[in-house]
């Protein structure tokens, strides 16, 4: 008999949160498909699970210090994998805590 999980679905979403969240430390992670916004691009239209178009919010302490160029390229880093796999849109805000902290 299968268990409950085996025939669940792993996304992409769900791979990057759960690497950003480790590699990173994230506090605040919020992680939005946008892919259907660009359904005629030639990106989605060669993909085979569609999600291709990414926003990414992340809060982590590791990114003081780091000027935005930087924090971009940790999270490019982390995200390797991804984007040599089909991942091709990724929107980023990144910031500290005491920069989330200033709202």
């Amino acid at each position: 008999m299968a268990s409950r999980g085996a025939n669940a679905v792993i996304t992409r979403a769900m791979r990057m949160e759960t690497k950003l969240r480790s590699a990173l430390e994230a506090t605040v992670l919020e992680i939005d498909d946008v892919s259907h916004k660009h359904a005629g691009h030639a990106a989605v239209k060669d993909s085979n699970s569609g999600e291709t178009h990414f926003d990414l919010k992340i809060v982590s302490p590791k990114f003081e210090g780091k000027n935005l160029v930087n924090r971009h390229r940790m999270v490019y880093q982390v995200l390797s994998d991804e984007l040599n796999s089909g991942l091709h849109a990724l929107s980023i805000v990144a910031k500290t805590p005491q920069e989330a902290a200033l709202k």
